[in-house]
């Protein structure tokens, strides 16, 4: 099924918004996820896994003052991200 493009916008920041194209590319990465304990205070463990594949990235548009898209950019392969693993990479 072919979904219609969301439009996407920043609220409050417009000054620094920007866009990243969709992109498809490949590198070492973490995925998390969060076990519920049933301890008291219903606290949620961290579990992660670590891996390698070529993965996409779908446009995205957002802003942030706090740093450069150099510095994004850079700081790309350490950030948790979403990726879609019966689909993981689509050449656009």
């Amino acid at each position: 099924m072919q979904q219609s493009p969301v439009t996407q916008r920043v609220v409050g920041d417009e000054e620094h918004q920007h866009a990243h194209q969709a992109i498809v590319h490949s590198h070492d990465h973490y995925h998390v996820t969060h076990h519920h304990t049933n301890r008291p205070l219903g606290e949620f463990d961290h579990r992660a896994t670590y891996h390698v594949h070529e993965h996409s990235h779908a446009p995205l548009v957002h802003a942030h003052q706090d740093r450069s898209r150099e510095d994004e950019d850079a700081e790309h392969d350490a950030e948790a991200h979403i990726h879609d693993h019966d689909a993981p990479a689509t050449r656009r």
